[in-house]
């Protein structure tokens, strides 16, 4: 079987099991979890030492692109079950391949994490949950820390990376599809241009847009660097009109912005590094990626009654301008500065700033800003951490060049972590993938054999 018709074979599984789960719902979603993790398990410990890194890192996609299908499905075995996935089998392929002692600095990263904890074990109330508000805000950031130490300059090839973006994107058509047949009418669940909870599978509608913009993305350099058929790029134009379409329709906006931008990044990179030949091939691409994001917006304005219109203009559902275009981010950003300026040395403690919100105002809400979170919870440290993930990565980029996904990696995970925070692994996933030691193949050398 040749590469595309594995590639098809794959998007008709992911769309059974769409199918699947939203018939069997739960019972069906824990076995799926536990199959898929033996199933990676044993791919990981019983393959050549030579794919072992890919093995991984097709592991740790995968689950990133599911966390949030196990969440909605209620499949995992615990809320951060992906993330603790990602370490486990990073930390596996240290234990087979090491890891590189230019990364260093991502061991002072997680070490600056310590004192947060210890200053929220004597600041956090008692009627707050130590372990759990502990692991909810650090999980992710720790997640990061852990990816990087493996893929910091790792060595992959450019098919194999594009192998392992797919890995993250499956489990966003099987979502899609799941998405279509949990909330097939969307008129029917209307409730003005608040964040829909209904057409998001009845789940968190930021974390549902993240998601399935992360996978637009990938279906994106699908289209433009992936499908030498006519057929395959209908398909992949397909297949991203109906995951734009789901995304939008959640009124999330965060994660529909987070995809523009980092396709954006994606398309200057790939057009700048691109023969004159290769750009009329991109601008023909392009024409149909346009179509596709054309009709998924007109169907969503139509299914909507063009609420959606005013959503993304920032009006109520009765066409007044709203004055905060961030839906109290702003807001939540001023009290965690404030946090960091009442303790700016070691900061207020892990997961504290949430605390607070419970104690003054009885709120659940979390932080959607992972750079006030740092700064507020952490201090002094959470500037330095800042510093290590913003500044590395650039040293690194000038040096090796060769990552055709090194700003749109970048962009997602700096995007992200401004609107939704690092409550899904995708952020930190993308962010270790922007370090990894891209390598392109050679076409081998096929020399004649000289008649003595």
């Amino acid at each position: 079987m040749n590469e595309n018709n594995k590639y098809v074979g794959a998007v008709i599984l992911h769309i059974a099991i769409g199918v699947l789960l939203f018939l069997f719902g739960e019972g069906l979603a824990k076995i799926f979890f536990f199959l898929i993790v033996l199933y990676f398990m044993i791919r990981i410990v019983f393959s050549d030492h030579k794919v072992k890194t890919q093995e991984v890192l097709l592991a740790c996609a995968y689950f990133t692109g599911a966390e949030v299908l196990f969440r909605m499905t209620k499949g995992g075995i615990s809320y951060e079950a992906s993330k603790y996935l990602v370490i486990l089998f990073m930390v596996i392929g240290m234990f087979y391949k090491g890891l590189s002692g230019k990364g260093y600095p991502y061991f002072f990263y997680l070490i600056a994490l310590v004192p947060g904890i210890i200053v929220a074990s004597m600041s956090l109330s008692y009627t707050a949950n130590f372990r759990t508000n502990i692991a909810f805000v650090l999980s992710g950031p720790v997640c990061l820390g852990i990816a990087t130490l493996f893929c910091y300059d790792r060595k992959i090839s450019h098919k194999q990376l594009l192998d392992i973006l797919l890995y993250i994107a499956l489990p966003s058509i099987a979502m899609t599809v799941y998405l279509f047949l949990y909330n097939p009418s969307i008129k029917e669940t209307l409730s003005g241009t608040a964040s829909n909870s209904a057409t998001s599978g009845g789940f968190g509608p930021n974390q549902v847009s993240t998601a399935l913009g992360l996978g637009m993305f990938v279906m994106v350099v699908r289209i433009f660097l992936k499908s030498p058929t006519f057929w395959l790029k209908i398909l992949n134009i397909v297949l991203l009109g109906a995951m734009t379409f789901r995304a939008i329709v959640t009124f999330s906006r965060g994660g529909v912005f987070a995809a523009a931008i980092v396709v954006i990044a994606f398309l200057m990179t790939l057009v700048y590094r691109s023969s004159l030949q290769q750009k009329g091939q991109i601008i023909g691409s392009t024409f149909l990626f346009i179509f596709a994001i054309s009709i998924a917006w007109f169907i969503s304005s139509n299914q909507t009654e063009g609420m959606i219109d005013k959503r993304y203009a920032n009006q109520s559902s009765k066409g007044i301008e709203k004055e905060d275009l961030t839906t109290g981010r702003i807001e939540l950003f001023k009290e965690e500065i404030a946090g960091f300026l009442s303790s700016p040395f070691w900061g207020i403690g892990a997961s504290r700033i949430k605390n607070i919100r419970v104690e003054t105002s009885g709120q659940h809400l979390p932080s959607h800003n992972e750079i006030g979170r740092l700064l507020s919870e952490h201090g002094f440290l959470g500037i330095i951490i800042l510093m290590i993930l913003i500044i590395k990565p650039l040293s690194y980029r000038a040096n090796n060049k060769r990552n055709y996904f090194f700003y749109a990696f970048m962009a997602f995970w700096f995007a992200t972590i401004n609107h939704s925070g690092m409550r899904i692994a995708a952020p930190s996933l993308l962010y270790a993938f922007a370090l990894l030691n891209v390598i392109h193949e050679k076409n081998p050398l096929h020399r004649k054999q000289l008649k003595n």
